[in-house]
């Protein structure tokens, strides 16, 4: 299967999004775990099909670079993805000066509501607002402010930058791909 799926998995205490590639896998939760396999997935069957593209790979071999610095906005964030196995989170960037900072592109409290639905995400006042429901999250530690979230926070992806371009450096993630398509 080269698309990906959506699949969000709720147990009685946590919940959990992500994006599943390949034709096996499996999500889990704190108490729950689903399991599946579409078409046979045979076991030990990899395709290169499950890989980035050509097109997500343009001018970079590192399958940790995400962007180049100037391409995370400082009014908005980027949409991006980190792999790890069949299985995608996607994520989102927002710079402010030099540093940037990633968090998983979901809402505490409803992880299936993306702060950046393609868009970017809503930016007012130096914090990332949920368009659904309104909450209130600090741009540096992600901490809600207000909202029916309100002391949660969100999930912080650890990036880096280096030599004019961000780079994924959390260890739960093998490679991470940005899902707009940048201008050539």
């Amino acid at each position: 299967m080269t698309d990906s799926v959506r699949v969000t998995l709720e147990g009685d205490d946590e919940s959990t999004s992500v994006r599943v590639y390949g034709d096996e896998g499996d999500v889990s939760t704190a108490d729950a775990t689903f399991r599946f396999s579409v078409g046979g997935g045979r076991d030990g069957d990899t395709d290169d099909a499950d890989g980035p593209s050509a097109d997500d790979v343009t001018d970079r071999d590192d399958p940790r670079r995400i962007a180049a610095l100037a391409d995370v906005p400082t009014d908005g964030t980027l949409r991006c993805e980190a792999r790890s196995g069949n299985r995608g989170t996607e994520l989102i960037l927002r710079r402010v000066g030099d540093d940037v900072t990633a968090w998983r592109n979901s809402c505490p409290h409803e992880p299936d509501v993306r702060l950046d639905p393609g868009s970017g995400a809503i930016v007012r006042d130096e914090q990332l607002v949920c368009h659904k429901h309104g909450a209130r999250f600090e741009c540096g530690d992600g901490v809600c402010t207000a909202g029916p979230c309100h002391g949660d926070a969100l999930d912080a992806i650890a990036v880096a930058v280096r030599d004019g371009s961000v780079y994924l450096t959390d260890d739960r993630f093998e490679s991470c791909r940005r899902l707009d398509k940048p201008s050539a």
